[in-house]
């Protein structure tokens, strides 16, 4: 009786008879909620570390996000071929002009530049003959060229020709004593040539005093002028055209004062609204496909995103789950490796990778309406894990320098150039001429370019590459030791396993890893390669 009544206990509350347990059941329910509270968390930790094909099997959860990032995956690479193809299409069109353009306005040119100039000149009837002939062709350009050009306005909203001058301020040369004297200013004087003065004809604008050429204190010729043309290959694309601005210049540069005047042509094409544009056929349905296809392709990053920030925080949730328990079981903490195991980093990379997507693929839009990757079998599954790896961070590097520097380097103009041109520097060849070749027309670009080079150059020679060599050369040793003592499980593996985890007294040594806390007793002076 004793035992009953300290079992079942009455107790009147409020007047009324009502039942209470005792003090040893209530333990026991304690027990028991507090051993399906660990169960359960058990289950949730399993669940999340399980890869989708087992969640699928245990639960039979289909794996929407891995099938997401798959069809992700196809649609913007499909995005980023299409738009490759189309800017290997505006480049091959830039460079075509520029060749014409020297034809057209350089005389005597060859068809291949002297070194880093266009062509060169001896003496100064040649000097007189060339400007007047840049002059003459632009005057009759339509008449003469086969592609759709018209004359531009320059920055002084005006259309014409601007030819400057530099020279130093005074000069006096005595061929008597062979004495010079030269006042070491430089002045600038320009004149403008519009195309009604072109029309009176060459014996008017031949006689201008500007034209009377001291060239002992000459420094160069600078002869500017724009032109527009317009892109029509990209109808056969199915795609809007698109219109131009050329600003030319051409330099003869006499500062060396050698006998030899290097003649200089540069060119810098801008894209501009095509105005009046009026196209008929299938190009505007296409342009309609293809802009579906982005918004399409930003609707997919989007909803990747949401799974993969939803992911991140039930995952914080079930890490504080963890904590708790730890803190009330085991009155200790878990150790930072193991809280680090409930941040992916994939899902962080993707998230990143998806709000990059989403913004480029807006500008794209935007640019589109235009008006818009026993030793030997052992290491085998790690190397080729890695080269997997390394090839997703290779790929990723030849579509970048594909896509932003393909106008401004000839090494990058299209896809398989990228990619032998970043397979000889990992090997060590070509790196000066790579870096010396890029265009230096703009100092964003410069800057990408050099950030690009030497970060693929770090990543791939110093990082990679050693990570690749270590993995073949330090697979035997290290699995062979491992095969022998076991590896060392960490408290959550251990957690998993559904084992109790010991209580660590205050002398006991552990040591915790970058890998996890590794526990007492394991060969802690062992390297593991993953």
């Amino acid at each position: 009786m004793p035992q009953r009544a300290e079992a079942l206990n009455l107790s009147v509350w409020n007047g009324t008879w009502g039942l209470s347990w005792g003090p040893r059941h209530r333990n026991t329910m304690t027990h028991l909620d507090s051993e399906v509270k660990e169960e359960r968390l058990r289950d949730d930790l399993k669940f999340y570390f399980m890869s989708p094909c087992e969640k699928y099997r245990a639960r039979h959860q289909i794996p929407w996000k891995l099938g997401l990032q798959i069809l992700k995956i196809v649609m913007v690479t499909t995005q980023l071929v299409r738009f490759g193809l189309g800017n290997q299409l505006v480049v091959t069109f830039k460079e075509e002009n520029i060749v014409s353009f020297k034809h057209l306005f350089l005389k005597g040119y060859s068809g291949v530049d002297e070194d880093d100039y266009s062509c060169s000149i001896y003496t100064e009837e040649d000097a007189y003959e060339s400007i007047f002939f840049t002059i003459n062709q632009y005057h009759r350009l339509k008449s003469i060229s086969l592609a759709p050009l018209d004359y531009g306005e320059n920055e002084e909203k005006r259309i014409g020709l601007k030819i400057c001058k530099q020279y130093y301020k005074k000069g006096t040369t005595f061929s008597s004593n062979e004495s010079l004297t030269i006042d070491s200013d430089v002045e600038i004087g320009c004149v403008h040539l519009d195309l009604q003065a072109l029309l009176n004809g060459p014996e008017d604008w031949k006689q201008l005093p500007f034209f009377k050429l001291e060239f002992y204190r000459l420094l160069q010729v600078e002869i500017s002028f724009h032109l527009k043309g317009i892109d029509l290959q990209a109808i056969q694309s199915h795609q809007l055209p698109d219109c131009y601005v050329f600003r030319n210049k051409i330099t003869f540069d006499n500062k060396a004062h050698s006998g030899k005047i290097k003649i200089y042509f540069d060119s810098d094409a801008n894209i501009e609204e095509c105005r009046a544009l009026n196209i008929s056929g299938s190009i505007q349905k296409n342009t309609q496909y293809v802009l579906f296809f982005d918004a399409s392709v930003i609707a997919i990053c989007l909803a990747s995103l949401i799974l993969c920030t939803r992911s991140i925080v039930l995952a914080l949730r079930l890490r504080k789950r963890l904590e708790t328990f730890f803190l009330e079981k085991y009155k200790r903490r878990v150790c930072d490796a193991d809280q680090w195991e409930f941040i992916s980093g994939w899902y962080v990379l993707v998230i990143i990778s998806d709000l990059m997507t989403i913004i480029g693929s807006i500008l794209k839009m935007e640019i589109t309406v235009k008006v818009l990757i026993l030793t030997m079998q052992a290491s085998l599954p790690k190397v080729l894990r890695f080269c997997a790896c390394a090839g997703m961070i290779y790929l990723g590097y030849t579509f970048c320098g594909w896509i932003v520097l393909g106008p401004y380097h000839e090494k990058f103009e299209n896809l398989i150039l990228v990619s032998e041109c970043l397979f000889s520097l990992v090997n060590g060849d070509d790196m000066f001429a790579t870096f010396a070749q890029i265009q230096q027309k703009s100092i964003l670009v410069w800057l990408f370019s050099r950030l690009y080079l030497y970060s693929f150059i770090s990543l791939f020679i110093y990082m990679i590459l050693s990570l690749f060599i270590a993995l073949i050369t330090d697979s035997y040793d290290t699995i062979k030791k491992y095969q022998q003592n076991g590896f060392p499980e960490t408290d959550l593996q251990e957690f998993l396993k559904g084992c109790c985890i010991k209580e660590y007294e205050k002398d006991t040594i552990t040591f915790q890893t970058q890998v996890g806390c590794q526990r007492e007793g394991s060969d802690d002076d062992l390297m593991l390669i993953n």
